[in-house]
């Protein structure tokens, strides 16, 4: 059965196109995941979502398409997921230094996202500049958590058929409905989710998927995409517990002009990423404030979920 129907709803533009009912949306991803859709009419879903955007039941539905073709693992206590796709473009990638942060702290972190990215610079990169493992399979990251290790995986080992809809962006030139999917996929059982978005309207989408979903989850508009906290200056962070938004826990942005910049490495490169964190981690450079209330912040939520467990 061609997707055809599908694309006639999705696909008529900004102000044409409606969103599919939930059971539709799960039948097309799955259809997607399956390899049972064609090039072009891969071509035409991608474009068609990328113009219309996705709707809250949409993002649930391809959430629970993928989790069906999700590698199964399992933490010691509640995880805390970073999906990492954005990399590094004008600003360093913090995002190892948060998992190393949480680990320190007693959290088991999966990071996931690609190894390379062009003219990126991606957390698997500067996690193999810190001489850190890529966790291969399950066992390896259960050891790796065992160690009180940040454990990255690819998403390709995670979710091969999620990773092979992100690389329909290397055709098209543009992100598609997975990088949604893969900020927003339950990889491990009872985990806390944090959730970045780049632009503004997607955090009314995603923050409505969470809500409906009953999620624990923060959502935090990260720095150039990442899950982490903006070194200079402290983002909006909404944390969610069974979908309901805890105020306590929650962070405000801050306002005003900058005062002062945290230090940063001297280039985002990885190694010179990967200096700089251990400077931080051997405490002979500060823990950017935004980056440190992140931390406590995501901590307190990991050990309620623990508690509710």
């Amino acid at each position: 059965m061609s997707i055809a129907p599908y694309l006639r709803t999705i696909g008529r533009g900004k102000d044409g196109a409606r969103s599919l009912a939930r059971d539709q949306a799960f039948d097309l991803m799955s259809r997607i995941f399956e390899g049972r859709v064609s090039d072009l009419e891969l071509g035409g879903f991608a474009l068609a979502m990328r113009i219309k955007g996705e709707s809250a039941d949409e993002l649930a539905a391809f959430v629970d398409a993928a989790v069906a073709h999700t590698l199964s693992l399992q933490s010691p206590s509640p995880a805390v997921l970073l999906p990492s796709y954005n990399g590094a473009r004008k600003l360093p990638n913090f995002t190892p230094l948060l998992a190393l942060l949480l680990a320190r702290r007693g959290v088991p972190v999966l990071v996931h996202g690609p190894l390379t990215d062009a003219g990126r610079v991606t957390s698997a990169e500067i996690f193999t500049a810190l001489g850190l493992p890529t966790s291969a399979d399950a066992e390896q990251a259960a050891q790796q958590w065992a160690l009180g290790q940040p454990v990255f995986m690819a998403l390709e080992v995670l979710n091969r058929p999620l990773a092979q809809l992100l690389a329909v962006r290397r055709v098209l030139g543009l992100r598609n409905s997975g990088h949604t999917i893969a900020k927003l996929l339950p990889a491990v059982p009872g985990a806390l989710r944090v959730v970045n978005h780049t632009h503004p309207e997607y955090a009314i989408s995603l923050s409505q998927y969470l809500r409906d979903s009953g999620a624990d989850a923060v959502l935090i508009r990260g720095t150039e995409g990442e899950p982490v906290a903006d070194c200079r200056r402290q983002p909006r962070m909404d944390v969610y517990l069974k979908g309901v938004k805890h105020e306590a826990l929650s962070l405000a942005p801050q306002e005003g002009v900058l005062v002062e910049l945290p230090a940063l490495p001297v280039a985002i490169d990885a190694a010179s990423t990967a200096a700089h964190i251990r400077a931080v981690l051997a405490g002979e450079i500060a823990v950017p404030e935004p980056i440190a209330r992140q931390v406590d912040a995501l901590c307190a939520a990991q050990q309620l979920i623990g508690q509710q467990a």
